[in-house]
């Protein structure tokens, strides 16, 4: 070995050792990442599974038990065609409880202030059809802390109505509401332009003064309805409902207090109904889940407040 390889055989041997380092850092570094990347989608797919099942997506109890179970249905908050206790959503749990085999009878559970006529009509005509096609399944309705209004309409084709001693129910009646602003747009200067095709077609608009003959059409609606919900009412009811002036005024009594004047019929709640009365205390809930799309799906703010200045709104409550 010359003179000349001598000095260059440190300088290879530091060379090589620092090119080593360098590949090694470099291969744990990309070892560590990728154990990282791995570890973060687990614990990503985890929090989804985590969400998907907190919501109901994922649901529990999907296999039916084999032996006789009570079929229970919640129907809770506003009844309205874009809400989980639409019609849509609660006839399809309704098919769903009535169509299994092992179904012995059907709680619907009701929390609910009321909401759309028309929604709560569609549930209660299917109750009374599903009613006539499977005789041997009864419905319950169970009252928990409110059934209003458009939540009564739809419990009164119910078989029975069962109510806690704290529970308000009724409001048998109908309403149209609003708001006026044509006294604010005078103080602010602001000057309102309506153009219509029709006499009518600018019907209680919140920006106009109200038309006494615009009022006068629409309390006609707000009886007619009345009226259907007031024979809606009696014929779930029949004898049972006692002949009392304030029943049909649009007030609501306590649990207790709707059974005297036949509203409801006892004290119960689901899992007494489904042990004492059904008389199969297993519970299978076939209510409406809330799916990826409705998550996704909320109302935007610009447009609720679009709907909530554009006028009236009718409402069973």
């Amino acid at each position: 070995m010359n003179e000349s390889e001598l000095k260059n055989k440190p300088d290879n041997w530091e060379k090589n050792l620092l090119e080593n380092l360098a590949l090694s850092s470099l291969r744990e570094q990309r070892r560590a990442r990728s154990w990282g990347i791995f570890f973060k989608t687990l614990i990503f797919i985890y929090l989804f599974i985590v969400l998907f099942a907190a919501l109901g997506w994922i649901e529990e109890g999907t296999v039916r038990l084999p032996d006789n179970h009570t079929a229970l249905i919640e129907l809770k908050g506003v009844i309205a065609a874009d809400t989980m206790s639409s019609a849509d959503k609660i006839i399809t749990s309704l098919h769903a409880a009535f169509k299994d085999k092992n179904t012995k009878g059907v709680v619907l559970r009701i929390n609910s202030p009321g909401g759309s006529p028309v929604q709560a009509g569609y549930i209660n005509d299917e109750i009374r059809r599903l009613r006539i096609k499977y005789p041997e399944i009864p419905l319950y309705a169970v009252i928990s802390d409110i059934c209003a209004s458009g939540g009564y309409y739809v419990a009164v084709a119910a078989d029975k109505i069962f109510v806690d001693k704290a529970s308000l129910v009724g409001s048998i009646g109908a309403l149209m509401d609003g708001f006026g602003f044509s006294g604010t747009l005078e103080k602010l200067g602001v000057e309102r332009r309506l153009l219509t095709s029709g006499e009518s077609k600018g019907f209680l608009d919140p920006f106009s003064p109200l038309d006494p003959a615009q009022k006068k059409y629409a309390e006609s609606l707000l009886k007619e309805i009345h009226e259907q919900f007031i024979t809606v009412v009696k014929q779930g009811r029949g004898e049972r409902l006692k002949d009392h002036p304030e029943i049909f005024s649009g007030v609501v009594w306590t649990g207790e207090k709707s059974i005297e004047l036949g509203v409801a019929d006892a004290l119960g709640s689901t899992e007494y109904v489904a042990r004492e009365i059904i008389q199969a205390e297993t519970l299978v809930d076939y209510s409406p889940r809330e799916g990826f799309s409705d998550f996704f799906s909320r109302q935007r703010f610009g447009q609720t407040m679009m709907e909530f200045l554009s006028g009236s709104e009718w409402f069973l409550r």
